[in-house]
């Protein structure tokens, strides 16, 4: 198969593990990866978050590392891909009231481009009203679930 050129969303407090494992598979498999964030532009970071269950009811969070973007979000459009990656962690919550962000993800939606939310990464999908009606697969990432 030949590389394809994916998206990934990604805000403040991103899930470490969703985006650092997703990025890095995707590239060593021979995908070009752009990972972008509203407000910031290549080279800037986002900061991730750990979450893990040590006891309690539930998860604590820990601030993660610096993942340093690769592309800037400004002028991003489907068209310019051929998949969408959305990692969760807390930056779903915040990224769902971007109008921009919304009509990003309907535009892979009309387009009938993949796309993959990882575990709170649906958040997304949801806020932008795309999955109503629709086949959606989920599975286990979040280790809440495991």
């Amino acid at each position: 198969m030949a590389g394809k050129r994916i998206l990934m969303l990604a805000g403040d407090f991103v899930e470490d593990y969703e985006i650092m494992v997703s990025f890095q598979m995707l590239l060593m498999v021979g995908h070009t990866v752009d990972v972008v964030s509203p407000g910031k532009k290549a080279g800037e970071q986002v900061t991730t978050a750990i979450h893990d269950f040590e006891g309690h009811q539930t998860y604590t969070e820990k601030r993660g590392h610096n993942f340093t973007l690769n592309a800037t979000y400004g002028g991003t459009k489907a068209d310019d891909y051929d998949a969408l990656v959305i990692p969760g962690g807390r930056a779903p919550e915040q990224l769902s009231t971007d109008e921009s962000v919304l009509a990003l993800i309907r535009a892979f939606v009309t387009a009938d481009k993949p796309i993959a939310a990882v575990c709170h990464g649906l958040q997304l999908l949801a806020a932008a009203n795309v999955i109503s009606g629709r086949k959606v697969s989920a599975y286990p990432a979040c280790r809440a679930e495991m």
